[in-house]
């Protein structure tokens, strides 16, 4: 190689801007080997035809691309197969972004909107025992969206191979363990008005009754928190709270429409009832409850 083309590689981090200490561990786990190793000293030196490698490199780096992400584009067999793989972080980076947006909205909301006025929303309701087809696992809170959206998917298919009619809304039961621990059970069914035959995970169940101060979260499920904490407060300050778990009722969800922004969770929180008068129907569907 031309003398002119090696640069040390203390030069070679300022041409860069990469540590030397980066530049050791990435030769270390084979992303940017130096083109030549001292046998004797160990001085590690690069080619000047290397830096547009590292600059590579430090952009993917810049871009939250993991290491080995990196090595497999710069390894990629052909310019298809590399623009592929460049292609689905830059989506999942977008997908980000449209979280970390959401995540504003919601804080900027959170710090606009009064108290009293996240609280008007509570209002309370009685349901009646309700046959339906469920699936019951113990999962892992960070499993939990995911579990449901299968779980729910896997109900829906059951019941329409079986010719069942839908009775109501699907709905969510989730027991204290899963909040408290990050780990416990939880049940997600879907009202059905005769029984169903038992497939897989899916079972028959009645959900008892209950009466249940309640809330309506509007979109996704991130800020569902808020409708949480709005009914925790509402239910310590006008209701006598009983133990039993918290449920859910998707009153409009993924089944019904891929935009988020239309979904609508009722959350359910059981409590002891003193007052007379309150509904006592489930929750139909979208047309019902709006």
């Amino acid at each position: 190689m031309s003398l002119l083309a090696v640069l040390a590689i203390g030069d070679f981090s300022r041409a860069t801007h990469m540590s030397i200490k980066v530049l050791r561990h990435y030769h270390r786990i084979g992303l940017l080997k130096p083109a030549d190793v001292d046998p004797v000293t160990g001085y590690r030196r690069y080619t000047t035809d290397q830096i547009p490698t590292a600059q590579v490199i430090r952009r993917f780096r810049g871009l939250d691309m993991p290491l080995e992400e990196i090595r497999a584009v710069l390894t990629a067999p052909d310019v298809s197969t590399r623009n592929r793989l460049i292609s689905a972080h830059l989506t999942r980076l977008e997908d980000g972004l449209v979280r970390t947006q959401r995540a504003v909205d919601s804080l900027r909301d959170l710090l606009e909107t009064p108290v009293a006025a996240a609280q008007a929303g509570v209002g309370h309701r009685s349901v009646e025992d309700t046959p339906a087809a469920a699936i019951t696992e113990v999962v892992d809170l960070e499993d939990a969206l995911t579990w449901y959206q299968g779980a729910l998917g896997e109900l829906h298919a059951t019941l329409a191979a079986q010719r069942a009619p839908v009775g109501g809304a699907a709905g969510g039961i989730f027991s204290d363990g899963l909040f408290q621990h990050e780990r416990g059970e939880a049940t997600i069914f879907l009202p059905c008005a005769r029984p169903i035959r038992a497939m897989g995970r899916v079972t028959d169940l009645v959900v008892p009754a209950a009466e249940l101060a309640t809330v309506i979260h509007d979109g996704p499920h991130l800020g569902i928190d808020r409708a949480y904490g709005t009914l925790a407060a509402h239910v310590a300050q006008h209701a006598v709270p009983v133990n039993g778990p918290i449920r859910e009722y998707y009153i409009t969800g993924r089944h019904e429409t891929t935009d988020e922004s239309e979904w609508r969770t009722e959350i359910g929180w059981p409590v002891f009832q003193t007052a007379t008068g309150a509904e006592s129907v489930v929750p139909q569907g979208p047309d019902l409850v709006r």
